[in-house]
């Protein structure tokens, strides 16, 4: 039997796995770190901790799977757009600004100002976005001039674990979707946009390999530290939402998934790459199959709205359920499954940090609305899961006007493992909802590209046709649909309301943040 080890490097933490070319789960391990929030809209982690938890995870999976000399490959993914700067003696400047920060948007709006929506969409394929690499660089340009000056290359954050691993620096062409520079067409830099936006090409990696591709080899010493055979090829990687998809099998067009972590993320192939003309945050991305693209939303908030309703209003039940062994989240649910589809006109939305897909409004905030004396935890319950919802629901919207049809989605990450979520997908959605064999996505489609990239398999379809299994369905309810497909119609009517009060309730935070020095 041949193992192969996938590594995840999310928000909250770094999962690892270690699992067989027939599917078999052998191991797993997982370590979280945190997020630092220094001022108002930042958002920022310590590149050091994700490799000290990636260590601890990694050697929790090969512990607990016993078969560390027998792993063939690595690979490795990890949170998008994280700007994670190193120095000439290969250090890191400061804490990495990852994907939630939205300190760049002054940044973003001059791109879309002096730049242009017919040159920029020609090249990379998407609207400028606060967490994109360019913005962000410039933003440092201005603010941290210092620290910029400093940057000898950027790279991603699977990018930063690989050169830890191997030495290796580079990059490869889903993550470089992300940076703003980048052709997606092409799949290549974009010299135009260096130029346009003032910024150095040298801090770019110079290589961009496809996901499958081998990066580099498992120096001597990691290899040791974590029990793992020394040279084993480590694969390029990809971005997390790109592995989620291949995790969940989404390697052909028309084929979609449905992914509830701490964002949430509506996932379809393409054939040809697809810019949406409208600004509204639809990422169009290299995929990580050869001559294949993606086309994505992402709801910022989706199980971060969850986890933030435990550990608001449930942090007596989360202590004695764990003091149990039990799980806080099922009995959430429970009390969810307790409320009517509709939550009684409880509505959510679950735009806690801003929100990316279809609004890329870093002002909007989260809210409860319609809230009445009839009102108790099952409802807030359920209606934080149907927000959440309706927030993935605006990107299938999407990708219906391009005419992809959704009759089925594979669902994947901690919102699948409920099974009330999943038939809410399956009501708001009016699709079928199908469980896999695979619980944890990302990691288990980077794994599939380390079996590819070691020779194990000769593609990803017979990699994702061995290992990834079809294990449930469930089918939209015709009366839910109606109900749903109504109380929709609420949810759509009331960012628009809501959009310059956002606006000047932001304002008010900073000015005041900066009165009391918080």
């Amino acid at each position: 039997m041949k193992y192969f080890l996938g590594i995840d490097a999310g928000t909250n933490g770094v999962k690892a796995i270690v699992i067989g070319e027939n599917g078999y789960l052998a191991g797993t391990g997982y370590e979280e770190y945190n997020m630092i929030t220094p001022r108002y809209h930042h958002a920022e982690e310590d590149p050091a901790e994700w490799w000290s938890a990636c260590k601890k995870a990694v050697k929790a999976a090969v512990n607990s799977s016993d078969a560390g000399k027998k792993i063939e490959a690595i690979g490795i993914t990890g949170q998008m757009l994280a700007t994670t700067c190193l120095d000439h003696n290969l250090d890191t400047i400061g804490n990495c600004i990852i994907w939630l920060d939205q300190r760049a948007t002054k940044e973003k709006a001059w791109i879309e100002d002096n730049i242009g929506s017919d040159t920029f969409l020609g090249i990379t394929a998407n609207h400028p976005l606060p967490g994109f690499w360019a913005p962000k660089l410039m933003w440092m340009q201005k603010n941290t001039p210092e620290e910029y000056q400093r940057i000898y290359k950027v790279l991603f954050s699977k990018d930063y674990l690989r050169f830890m691993m191997t030495g290796d620096i580079s990059t490869e062409v889903t993550d470089a979707s992300g940076s703003f520079l980048f052709d997606v067409p092409r799949r290549a830099w974009s010299d135009e946009l260096f130029t346009l936006c003032g910024i150095d090409k040298s801090i770019v990696p110079e290589r961009v390999l496809e996901s499958c591709d081998v990066a580099g080899y498992l120096k001597q010493d990691i290899a040791k530290e974590l029990g793992l055979k020394s040279g084993i090829p480590v694969v390029a990687g990809c971005g997390d939402q790109q592995a989620g998809g291949v995790g969940n099998g989404v390697i052909e067009a028309g084929m979609v998934s449905s992914t509830i972590g701490a964002s949430g993320v509506v996932f379809a192939a393409m054939d040809t790459p697809i810019a949406d003309k409208l600004p509204r945050a639809a990422l169009s991305m290299c995929h990580v199959q050869k001559e294949k693209w993606c086309l994505f939303g992402c709801t910022l908030g989706a199980g971060g709205s969850f986890k933030w309703l435990r550990d608001s209003m449930f942090p007596t039940e989360k202590k004695e359920l764990a003091s149990l062994g039990k799980d806080v989240y099922n009995y959430m649910s429970e009390l969810a499954q307790n409320a009517k589809p509709g939550s009684e006109g409880l509505c959510f939305l679950p735009y806690l940090n801003g929100e990316r897909t279809p609004y890329s409004d870093p002002n909007a905030s989260g809210v409860f609305f319609g809230i009445t004396y009839r009102h108790g935890r099952e409802e807030l319950c359920r209606s934080v899961m149907e927000g959440v919802t309706f927030s993935l629901r605006d990107t299938l919207e999407i990708l219906r006007e391009y005419d992809i049809e959704v009759t089925e989605i594979r669902a994947s990450g901690g919102g699948a493992k409920s099974s009330l979520w999943r038939h809410i997908q399956a009501d708001i959605f009016n699709a079928s909802i199908l469980s896999t064999s695979i619980e944890e996505a990302p990691a288990c489609g980077v794994a599939l590209m380390a079996s590819v990239g070691c020779g194990a398999f000769s593609s990803l379809k017979d990699a994702c046709r061995s290992i990834i299994k079809i294990t449930g369905e469930v089918k939209p309810d015709p009366t839910n649909v109606e109900i749903y497909e109504e109380y929709y119609g609420t949810y759509r009517s009331l960012y628009p309301i809501l959009k310059d009060t956002y606006a000047r309730q932001a304002e008010l935070v900073v000015k005041n943040s900066e009165r009391f020095n918080y």
